[in-house]
């Protein structure tokens, strides 16, 4: 109904001005009662955004006008999950380099309308909001709000994840502990170069946008993989890990960063007519417990089912193991791929972004408790051009005899020229798997690795576990 406004999207409420005059959505109306109160609130807009909208109602009365403010304003205050502490970290770096103005002009006027206090600290170094999430006292905060890119998202992550595995005691280089999930919840205000994950999970990337979903207490859970090497954690992802394509162009437009945006454009087309693939075995255990597929045409959205019913089945499959009511993970039947690829990604969620509205797996679900597998085999160029085209267009970006995609729980993999160092992950492997496809004679392909792109960063090995 466009004549009603529900109460979770009231941002407050307020007496208005009764000299006679109203200042509304930018113009000064005359006022034909004089008690009159002003409702602040969300009004939805084309694609995914939100927009602050105002409306004054008239009151012939002043205690009829006392009694709607009231009673309002009651309600609001009863409105548990709205947050009214915020820690805010702002990368004044990311993107174009305009997060200190976007917060201060966009953001930080709608949290002081919706009464919100906040604490502002403007990051000066790599890493810092993560270092200052393990000594500050965030009991204190409703939640914390990042604003930047999916790098500032991530440091703030892995920040809050650390500091409460330390606090349970939990060894985050344990690939199969049991991580403790953190009750702070992380707002983010868009201001990077793609802003994937703020894309992903709100629809868009608008800063007002963000910020009234955040004002209204809007959460939703999210899948975090952790990828180790030999025993050691390296990073906790949430949207992208890629080897090959993906991976060549992180690592070759860190070299470019005086090119600044552009470095990204830059090292895309150079990677891409470099055509180069990589040789190795992916192992990996299919999610036996989601309900969906990769290929079903069914996006993550509000209140989504197959993340309920993912979850419920993932919480039974998890009590059952507790029990000893099912076999241990060395007797679960793991699928192994080999071959030559010229990408391997795996999502947590659809990737989505401004230049590829669907994403790199638009059926991907946020907190399904699994990531979707992508394998682009060795193709030509002419066809690789093809599968990323569709990632523009409505076009099923899967269609092709060279892509494989799987929904997984848990991933390997071993590249075909394994350094030393990683014979450890090899000799298990080989243990779990049986005889492999790395030890076959060796074929054409060039005797080189790639690097890992997770969630922006360059991972320091080739041969990872991710779970």
């Amino acid at each position: 109904d466009a004549c009603s406004v529900p109460i979770s999207e009231i941002i407050t409420v307020e007496e208005a001005d009764t000299h006679g005059k109203h200042h509304s959505s930018g113009k000064w109306q005359k006022m034909e009662k004089p008690f009159a109160f002003t409702v602040h609130c969300v009004q939805r807009a084309r694609r995914h955004r939100w927009k602050w909208a105002q409306v004054t109602f008239c009151c012939a009365e002043e205690p009829l006008c006392h009694l709607w403010l009231h009673t309002l304003q009651e309600l609001l205050g009863k409105l548990a999950s709205r947050p009214k502490h915020l820690l805010v970290f702002i990368n004044p770096f990311g993107g174009k380099g305009h997060g200190k103005r976007i917060y201060e002009r966009k953001v930080a006027p709608l949290f002081t309308l919706a009464s919100i206090t906040t604490e502002v600290i403007v990051t000066e170094r790599a890493n810092q909001a993560k270092e200052s999430l393990y000594e500050i006292n965030i009991d204190k905060y409703d939640g914390i709000v990042c604003v930047g890119g999916d790098g500032m998202f991530s440091e703030v992550l892995h920040g809050l994840i650390g500091r409460t595995q330390r606090n349970a005691g939990v060894d985050q280089n344990q690939p199969r502990a049991a991580l403790v999930p953190s009750p702070v919840r992380i707002g983010i205000i868009p201001a990077g170069s793609t802003d994937c994950v703020c894309f992903s999970t709100v629809g868009t990337n608008d800063a007002e946008t963000s910020a009234l979903h955040i004002i209204v207490g809007d959460s939703l859970p999210m899948d975090v993989s952790s990828v180790h090497h030999s025993g050691t954690l390296l990073r906790y992802s949430v949207s992208l890990l890629g080897y090959g394509f993906y991976g060549d162009i992180i690592r070759d437009s860190e070299r470019k960063r005086w090119m600044g945006l552009l470095r990204y454009d830059f090292s895309g087309v150079k990677t891409f007519f470099s055509h180069h693939c990589y040789e190795g075995t992916v192992s990996f255990l299919p999610a036996r417990h989601t309900v969906g597929s990769p290929r079903d045409r069914k996006p993550c959205r509000a209140g989504c089912f197959v993340c309920r019913q993912s979850k419920q089945q993932l919480e039974e499959e998890q009590k059952r193991s507790l029990y000893g009511l099912e076999n241990t993970e060395e007797m679960e039947e793991w699928k192994v791929v080999c071959g030559k690829f010229l990408a391997i990604n795996a999502t947590n969620m659809s990737c989505a972004c401004p230049r590829s509205p669907r994403g790199l797996s638009p059926a991907a679900h946020l907190g399904d408790g699994s990531s979707d597998l992508i394998l682009i085999r060795k193709c030509s160029r002419f066809n690789f051009l093809r599968f990323l085209v569709r990632h523009t267009n409505q076009y099923d970006q899967f269609d092709f005899a060279f892509v494989e995609v799987y929904r997984v729980k848990k991933f390997q993999f071993l590249s075909k020229h394994v350094e030393d160092e990683d014979s450890d992950l090899k000799e298990r492997g080989k243990m779990r798997f049986g005889p492999m496809c790395t030890d076959a004679p060796p074929c054409c392909c060039a005797a080189s690795n790639s690097s890992w792109n997770c969630d922006g960063e360059i991972l320091s090995s080739s041969s990872i576990e991710v779970r």
